[in-house]
């Protein structure tokens, strides 16, 4: 019997994805060390420190995961799934009420030195309960009620968290758009979220009139896509969109700026002709039976839309902070001593470590404290300072290959619960890893979104050794009777 159950365990762990989490652990705790260094430490296990602390977040996630994959019962998660879901939906909506201003998030419950965040076990809990309902043999995500279903469980919990402030966290949400998209959701939709945030820089660092010919042209270049050929309409439509590119230019030179013409915004011409157009093309799109132009049409609606609430939803939805870093981030403004100070000092500690590095403890940025942040949102820096290019290499080629075996052991997996959750955590860690990097080189604005693994705190490590680990249960559970 204990032979069989050693090679059990052997046989049915995915070791190798194991293994990479427990290099991210240990690069994590020695690079939190080597951010707090200076601060005057006896060692690495002072737990007087963030180094030492952080140790025992460790030891005790190993716990954790150790009661995950050899105490609970695997299908204890889809079983409890809803329940689950619903508490921690109630602790992300008291957490508002009763919570410190942290740096203007609402989104931390403190017992003493102990400190919580609902929002880091939310990513679970909406993991599970997602796919508990994908993994309906009647489910179908093309259908409109299970699609509205799936957007429910998905953002509930995101706009709650967006209300507590954290939008690092709740942009993570938006990963789950990928677990959709492998269950059979049009890829059109991913698409179309790169078009939104496309068409909402543009406004902000261009013109709506730039924003809008953009659209116009991305529309026509995916209906000649949708339609399988590129006839004399698509070129026709093309000549004209750039007829309008020079339209500004020609009334400028032809028309006399203080008539009443040249007193009309080219802008204002060209939605007046969209608009003109709109009925003429969802009538031809009914006529005709082509879907992807009543869709085309429906793109233009929205994007116009889009273009003309962008100063609205800048001006008045998004916080103070949050304009001036994303003002910071396009280029629309220069403050590197004020909200630009963090990326700034971040990017010149990840600049100077060049090819190799400075060498363990010897980075000057680190050592001397000038970026904050450093040992938990900032961690990626302390990285690159230290040990170069090289080492910021080995760290994402980590993370690549945790998401490619999480993905690979999905594929595998023949419970399609096992497969859509495995998916799910493998897009969770895809975002914080996006995000965060992203924002550590200056590509993202600072939204205050820790690295997976590698950043110091107790309830993140614990919340993606959680995640990790129910997957591998799960996987466990497969591999042992098949």
């Amino acid at each position: 019997m204990g032979n069989f159950s050693d090679r059990g365990v052997k046989q049915s762990i995915d070791w190798k994805l194991v293994i990479s989490y427990l290099l991210l652990i240990l690069i994590g705790w020695v690079n939190i060390y080597a951010s707090i260094h200076s601060e005057g430490p006896a060692s690495i296990f002072d737990f007087n420190f963030r180094c030492g602390k952080q140790f025992v977040w460790i030891l005790t996630a190993f716990v954790i995961a150790a009661v995950i994959l050899f105490v609970i019962n695997p299908q204890f998660w889809e079983s409890a799934s809803l329940p689950m879901y619903l508490f921690v939906l109630v602790l992300l909506v008291v957490v508002i009420f009763v919570s410190k201003d942290v740096k203007g998030s609402h989104s931390w419950f403190e017992f003493g030195p102990v400190k919580f965040q609902p929002a880091e076990i939310s990513k679970i809990t909406t993991s599970l309960l997602l796919a508990t309902l994908m993994s309906q043999t009647n489910f179908r995500i093309t259908r409109l009620k299970d699609f509205l279903m799936a957007a429910i469980i998905i953002g509930v919990p995101m706009l709650v968290i967006l209300a507590e402030s954290e939008t690092g966290s709740a942009l993570v949400y938006v990963g789950f758009i990928f677990v959709m998209y492998r269950e059979g959701f049009s890829g059109w939709w991913i698409f179309s979220i790169g078009m939104a945030i496309l068409l909402f820089i543009l406004t902000l660092t261009a013109s709506p009139y730039v924003s809008l010919l953009v659209l116009i042209g991305i529309l026509i270049v995916a209906s000649a896509i949708s339609s399988g050929k590129i006839g004399a309409l698509f070129w026709i439509n093309l000549g004209i969109l750039l007829l309008f590119c020079l339209l500004p230019w020609i009334l400028g030179k032809a028309v006399d700026p203080e008539s009443f013409i040249g007193k009309i915004k080219p802008v204002y011409i060209l939605i007046g002709i969209c608009i003109c157009a709109v009925p003429y093309l969802l009538f031809r799109g009914y006529r005709e039976r082509k879907r992807y132009i009543s869709l085309s049409t429906l793109g233009l609606v929205a994007g116009i839309a889009l273009i003309f609430s962008t100063d609205f939803i800048f001006n008045n939805i998004l916080q103070d902070h949050q304009r001036k870093r994303i003002e910071v981030l396009l280029g629309m403004k220069e403050d590197p001593s004020g909200v630009g100070y963090n990326v700034n000092q971040s990017m010149i500690a990840i600049g100077s470590g060049g090819f190799s590095g400075k060498g363990f403890l010897n980075g000057t940025q680190t050592t001397f404290g000038f970026v904050p942040e450093q040992s938990t949102d900032f961690i990626f820096c302390t990285v690159g300072e230290e040990w170069g290019f090289v080492g910021c290499l080995v760290v994402i080629l980590l993370y690549v290959f945790l998401i490619w075996r999480i993905i690979v052991d999905a594929e595998k997996s023949r419970e399609a619960f096992t497969r859509i959750y495995g998916y799910c955590v493998a897009s969770c860690i895809f975002m914080h890893l996006f995000i965060n990097i992203g924002m550590t080189i200056g590509l993202m604005p600072v939204i205050g979104i820790p690295l997976p693994l590698l950043s110091y705190g107790g309830s993140s490590l614990w919340a993606f050794t959680v995640l990790i680990f129910i997957f591998i249960a799960l996987y466990r559970q497969e591999k042992k009777y098949y």
